[in-house]
């Protein structure tokens, strides 16, 4: 072994012809041992401490059916990881395909996701006339919990273990989950797009009145003139809605309690619930599949409980298969949203996550308006453009109100 190692010794104190080639050899290999090995992202970050359900004020619950919600970022600005992270890597120095196109893909899909989920809500129980809302959340529950669970048993996503302490800790979670799914559909059924979206603020106003009243949570001015404006535009829409229906307005006023309550039990649970799971953490896709498997029953029985039945026997609409297509297209467009928001989260920012999703308000609502052609009158607009402009204020004066606290 000696002598092997004494002729390899003697070989190499031999000096070699300098060539081209060799240069670009030597080169090779010292680009190989100077450029260290690319972090791991789930690693350096974590997917826990990177992506927060926090359920932030501004989400709607339509948008929440599959996701739990806004995401946040707690002490670590996500775009400040992927820069290092990409400067660090081999790729970077390669100059391979840069993030930019990722990150605007990524932002398509989730804008895409988020609001073809509304518009086909939309389009399934007005178009259609479906009037069995609560047997279509459970269907479209039940797509998601299939989806989930057979990419978690096949390994390509990482979920928790539903266990008895779980369940138990989430349960009023998600009493309140399912029926802030259920005023959403019934609301969704008599109001326009637009309308629902404007409306949805005064969900804001809630969640940030009872986080400064149960949390102590304070808010800046930006954020509680942002908050006034919601109030005005809504109030204004509904005054000058010429689609105004009381049912429909009934409904969404009890789903932004509900949204709020949600926000807010959430919050308060949110800690017991890491600590019921082995891991000691409870990821995006485990409250999908925790939320989404544990409204199953609750389901079953406001269905029974709504005499929904006898209209799912009598009506035509479930013999058709373009309905079953449509309504499965919405099961995943509801699970799309979770993972689309991850994916966008991942590739972007926070604070450029939180805007996106305000922007992506305005062509929801015209889209919504033109699509279903809703009347509306000059007065209507500007309330629902005045609600728009509010969101999108809304969600830079709460950013700024979490950088400076």
């Amino acid at each position: 072994m000696s002598s092997r190692r004494g002729a390899s010794d003697a070989t190499l104190s031999q000096p070699l012809p300098v060539t081209p080639l060799s240069r670009r050899r030597r080169r090779f290999q010292f680009l190989r041992r100077s450029i260290p090995a690319a972090p791991s992202y789930t690693a350096a970050v974590g997917h826990e401490g990177a992506v927060r359900s926090l359920q932030g004020p501004g989400s709607g619950a339509m948008a929440s059916r599959s996701t739990m919600g806004s995401f946040g970022v707690e002490g670590t600005d996500l775009e400040d990881v992927k820069v290092s992270k990409d400067r660090d890597s081999p790729s970077h120095f390669l100059r391979l395909p840069n993030i930019q196109n990722l990150s605007l893909l990524s932002g398509l899909a989730y804008c895409i996701a988020s609001c073809s989920m509304i518009l086909v809500n939309k389009f399934i129980l007005s178009g259609y006339g479906f009037n069995a809302g609560i047997f279509l959340m459970l269907y479209q529950n039940i797509v998601s919990v299939t989806i989930v669970s057979t990419l978690s048993l096949s390994g390509v996503i990482s979920t928790e273990p539903l266990t008895w302490k779980l369940i138990k800790v989430w349960l009023p979670v998600n009493i309140i989950f399912v029926g802030m799914l259920i005023t959403s559909m019934f609301s969704l059924k008599y109001i326009n797009v637009a309308m629902l979206t404007i409306l949805k603020n005064v969900a804001n106003v809630l969640t940030a009145s009872g986080e400064t009243y149960f949390f102590k949570k304070q808010h800046d001015t930006q954020v509680w003139i942002s908050l006034m404006l919601m109030i005005i535009s809504a109030i204004a829409g509904g005054i000058t809605d010429l689609s105004f229906h009381k049912v429909g307005y009934a409904w969404q006023i009890l789903n932004c309690f509900l949204t709020a309550s949600y926000s807010l039990t959430l919050r308060h649970v949110m800690d017991s619930a890491k600590q019921a799971t082995k891991s000691g953490n409870l990821n995006e896709l485990s409250m999908v599949l925790l939320n989404n498997a544990l409204s199953l029953p609750l389901g079953i029985i406001l269905v029974l409980g709504f005499n929904e039945v006898e209209y799912l026997l009598e009506t035509p609409l479930l013999r058709m298969p373009m309905f079953w297509l449509v309504i499965t297209a919405s099961g995943v467009l509801g699970l799309a949203i979770s993972f689309t928001s991850m994916w966008f989260l991942r590739q972007t920012s926070a604070t450029t996550y939180s805007l996106v999703g305000s922007l992506n308000k305005i062509p929801l609502s015209m889209v919504g308006i033109l699509l279903f052609k809703v009347r509306t009158s000059m007065d209507n607009s500007i309330s629902i453009l005045l609600g728009l402009l509010a969101g999108v204020f809304f969600a830079r004066a709460k950013l700024h109100d979490s950088s400076q606290s």
